[in-house]
Formats: structure tokens, sequence, C-alpha cells
């Protein structure tokens, strides 16, 4: 038996029986729901947050998922997903070089997928304890206990089940508590992103490198922008506030002068995460089936984050599924995901970490942008190796 540290118990205790407990709401999470769901299982989706809700992200989804999200009901273009079909890169003098993506994708927000996603799954069934936490899993041989508790009342309830989704981010005190090995590094990265609207062309995803970081910037829906960028806490500190940072900083590229001084802002502050890890994870953590952000994490420049997510949703639900039908054992379901997780995503998140280290430093990105622009197909390729095929359905 493993135990995750005891939550608080309080009179306003519950307790409640499923095949399926997924810890996290994102798209990860949705995804997986909506699939064991409508398979025939009884699924419980455990959620910090109240959809529809913000969240840090680049709102780029690569047209490699696109036939898998309409066979579940999702039309981007029904949604007003915007086009993109051309990519952008700019050194921090502003030298910028363009390529087509060759698969190509959409933008869309997390705000609007999300939301579309969590109607899906309440459709098909999925128990949804939103605004709850997780703050203990009890592992047996054959049982899960989740304890979880609600953030505004602090009442408590526990949820059986036979096999647990971990899908709950880059990084949670839930990592912390199952003492992950990546949870050991300090991460120097934020991330920090806006919905602006702009003067932009709305087939081009542009990524504009500067000092310490770089800002990802596309079209979404309803004639919006996502403006995403990564840098250091260093940079923060150095600086002591978000918007001094970007005068001092980010606005240094031409580039993103220009957008930071032409564009409309449309939060009253940005959306923040803090301490995000491209350091290696495992797939399955005490017996937790890990997936998106929660299994590993592509770095920004690659652009492939969200559809890396939907992609490892619909392999570790298809796996649940069999193992809830007894096709498979426990050792063979966590050997068998691991091995096809690995498979599918090990080499993308190596090449994007080996990327990464190309840019954030001024000289080091002038220099590799030039040598891009040289070797266009170089590029090209990169994108290509840190990308799939479209998903068979």
């Amino acid at each position: 038996m493993q135990r995750i540290p005891n939550a608080v118990r309080t009179a306003t205790s519950s307790e409640l029986t499923t095949d399926v407990v997924i810890i996290g709401g994102g798209l990860a999470g949705l995804v997986s729901a909506l699939e064991l769901a409508r398979a025939g299982h009884a699924v419980t989706l455990v959620e910090r947050k109240t959809y529809p809700f913000h969240k840090v992200c680049g709102e780029y989804v690569s047209n490699e998922v696109r036939p898998y999200l309409q066979t579940l009901g999702i039309d981007p273009t029904a949604l007003r997903a915007a086009t993109i079909n051309r990519f952008q890169v700019s050194a921090p003098s502003g030298r910028s070089l363009y390529a087509p993506l060759d698969l190509g994708g959409f933008g869309i927000s997390r705000y609007t997928l999300d939301h579309e996603l969590y109607q899906l799954g309440k459709a098909a069934g999925v128990q949804f304890l939103l605004n709850k936490q997780v703050d203990d899993v009890l592992v047996t041989k054959d049982l899960f206990i989740v304890s979880t508790s609600d953030r505004s009342t602090g009442g408590t309830q526990t949820v059986n089940s036979r096999i647990v989704l971990g899908a709950f981010g880059k990084r949670t005190k839930l990592d912390k508590t199952l003492d992950r090995a990546f949870m050991r590094q300090p991460s120097p990265y934020i991330g920090v992103k806006y919905h602006i609207k702009t003067d932009f062309p709305t087939d081009l995803i542009a990524l504009h490198n500067f000092a310490d970081g770089y800002c990802g910037m596309s079209a979404i829906e309803d004639d919006k922008y996502c403006l995403c960028y990564l840098t250091t806490r260093s940079n923060l500190r150095q600086y002591g506030t978000i918007p001094a940072m970007e005068r001092a900083v980010l606005c240094q590229n031409p580039q993103l002068k220009a957008v930071f001084e032409n564009s409309e802002f449309l939060y009253e502050k940005p959306e923040v995460i803090n301490e995000i890890s491209f350091s290696p994870k495992q797939a399955v953590e005490n017996h937790i089936l890990m997936t998106g952000d929660s299994a590993g994490l592509i770095t920004p420049f690659c652009g492939n984050g969200m559809a890396m997510a939907i992609h490892g949703a619909k392999l570790a639900s298809g796996l649940a599924s069999r193992f809830l039908k007894n096709q498979l054992t426990r050792l063979e379901l966590e050997q068998r995901y691991q091995r096809e997780w690995s498979a599918q995503f090990a080499r993308r998140l190596w090449i994007g970490r080996t990327v990464q280290r190309l840019f954030g430093k001024a000289w080091l990105s002038e220099i590799t942008v030039q040598a891009l622009g040289v070797c266009t197909p170089a590029l090209r390729g990169i994108m290509q190796q840190t990308h799939g095929t479209p998903i068979a359905v």
C-alpha cells in the first residue's frame, strides 16, 4: 500500500465510487474523460477551477489532431478558430525568417476549446467535481482512494476508483507530494499570457526572441490574438514588475516593441505561471497514468503542446478502457502506456529541449536565425520532427 499524505477529514465529508478518476480538467483530462465516458465507463474528473477559464498557453493547435477532434464533436471552423499556415521567427534584433507550416494548424483559446469539451463531457455523463483540489491518494493493489476538498467551503469528498489518470498540468503541489524527480530540480522559467487585439496577419504564427526568452503570437477566435511568452524569474526580479520587464527586455526586439505599443490588451492583468519545467518526466508514477503536461512538457518554441496533450489523452484513455474491460492487467497497462507514450513523444521532447538551447541568449539567437535563413529546409525539418502525422480516425 502506498500513501500520499492524509487529507484533513471534516464532518462535511462524503464518498462515491467510480471506474476512473481524472485529476485535472485541461485538454488531456477533458479528452480522456470524454473518450472513457463514451466507452461506457463511469468517470469522475476533479478540477481546481470552474469553466470557462483562461490558461497560460500558446493556443495554437497542429492539424495533426484536427480530424480526431472532429470525431469528438469539436469543429474548429464552427468555433471561429483562425487558420494558420505560416511561421515567423525573429532574432532579438528583429531580423526575421519566414517559412510555411507544412501541416498547418488553427488558433483557438483554451477558454473556448476547454469549455466546449467540458460541455461534451457533461453530455456524455462525466461527473465533474469543480473548484476541488486533490489532497490525498491512497493506492492499494486494486483500488485508488482519492480525497478531495472544496476550495471554497473546505468540505471533503472521497472517490474510490479502479484507475487514476493524472492530467494536472505543468507543475503542482501534487507533483511534490508524489515526490516526482523533476520537482527536485528548481526551474527558472515563468510563462505570461495576454489576449490582445492588433494588426497582424491571421494566418501567421510568430516567435520573437529576446534576452532570456521568447514570445509567441498568433490569431485565435473573434479577431483576437494570443500573446504568450517564456522568460526567467531573474529577468522579472531585475525589473520588479511584469510591465517594467516587458519595456526593458521584450521591447528591445523591434517586432515586440511594435506589438506592445500598438495593441489593445484585453486582460486587466496577464495570466502567469511559475517554475515551468522541461525536465523529463515519467508517464506512469505511483500507478497513475500521466498525460498532457503531467507526462512531459514540450518547449513553447515547438508550438505543439496542445496537440500532444490531445494525442496523449487518446492513447491513455484507449489503454485505460481496455484495462477496465479486463483485457489488460495493471502491469500490462502501465508497461504498454509508458512504452507507447515514449514512442510517440520522447523524441519530440528531446528535440524541443535541444532546439531551445539555441535561443534565449541574444548572440546565439542571432546566429541561429541567420543560419536557418541560409538553410531554410533546416527550419522546416525541425518543425516536422516536433510534430506528428494526423491521427488515424
